[in-house]
C-alpha cells in the first residue's frame, strides 16, 4: 500500500458539525447581509461578487435589493455558489473578529490534526465554503489558531466537490500523486469522486451514523481511528 503524505479533509460533519454551519453560522449571514452589502457596497470585491452572483443568476440588470434577496434565498437552499460562499465569508470574518462565536471542532480533531503534523503529514482542507471562510474558521476555532497546521486550501473555484476532475487539480497542485494522498469526508459521493482520482479515502460516520455492514470506503467513526 503506497504511504500518505498528505490528508486533505472536509469540514462540515468531518472535523465539525454540520449544525454550527446550519445553526450558527448561515442565520449569521443571513441576518446581516442586507447592511453589510449596503454598508460596505463600495468594495472592489464586494462589486465583485454580486456582480457575479447575478449572472450566476442570469440576470441581465439587477437592482442591489434584487441581487440581495436572491443571495438570501440561496443561504436558504445551502446553493453552492462561489459567490455567495465569499460575500459570507466576509460577514463571517466580522462575526469571528467581534467574538460572536468560535468554530466548532469534534473533541480529538484538534489534537489528531497536530499528530498528523508531528508526524511529517502535510495537511489541507477541501470545503464548499470559500478558502477565506476556510483559514477564519481554523483560525478562531474552539481549539484555538490552527492554520500555522495547514499547507493549503481548496474550495470550489478548484471545482465541484463530487467530479473526479477536481480531485486531479488538488493532487496536481499539492505536488503529489493521488495514491499518496488521503481525502476524508462524511460524504460519499465525494469520496467517490476522489477515489475515481486515485485518491485514498476515509468516510466519517460519526455518532448516531450507523456503520454500513459493507461500507464502501473505509469507515471511521472519529479521527482517532485513522491511522494514516
Amino acid at each position: 500500500m503506497p504511504e500518505i503524505r498528505a490528508i486533505v479533509t472536509d469540514i462540515e460533519g468531518t472535523t465539525s458539525s454540520i449544525s454550527f454551519v446550519k445553526d450558527v453560522l448561515f442565520p449569521y449571514a443571513h441576518k446581516r447581509l442586507p447592511a453589510f452589502v449596503e454598508t460596505h457596497a463600495d468594495r472592489p470585491e464586494v462589486r465583485h461578487w454580486l456582480h457575479e452572483a447575478a449572472k450566476e443568476a442570469g440576470y441581465i440588470e439587477a437592482s442591489r435589493h434584487e441581487v440581495v434577496d436572491l443571495l438570501l434565498r440561496w443561504i436558504d437552499e445551502d446553493r453552492k455558489s462561489t459567490a455567495l460562499k465569499a460575500l459570507q465569508g466576509m460577514i463571517w470574518q466580522e462575526g469571528y473578529e467581534a467574538g460572536d462565536y468560535r468554530a466548532h471542532l469534534y473533541p480529538e480533531v484538534a489534537a489528531r490534526l497536530r499528530a498528523w503534523r508531528a508526524q511529517g503529514l502535510r495537511l489541507y482542507v477541501y470545503s464548499s465554503g470559500s478558502v477565506p471562510a476556510q483559514k477564519l474558521f481554523f483560525g478562531y476555532s474552539e481549539a484555538g489558531d490552527l492554520t500555522p497546521l495547514f499547507a493549503g486550501y481548496f474550495d470550489t473555484e478548484t471545482g465541484p466537490k463530487r467530479e473526479q476532475a477536481s480531485y486531479a487539480k488538488i493532487a496536481e497542485a499539492i505536488g503529489e500523486q493521488p495514491q499518496h494522498l488521503l481525502f476524508l469526508s462524511d460524504i460519499a459521493e465525494e469520496l467517490d469522486a476522489a477515489r475515481a482520482a486515485g485518491f485514498r479515502t476515509g468516510w466519517l460516520l460519526r455518532p448516531p451514523q450507523a456503520m454500513p455492514a459493507e461500507p464502501r470506503h473505509p469507515a471511521y467513526a472519529d479521527f482517532d481511528a485513522i491511522a494514516p
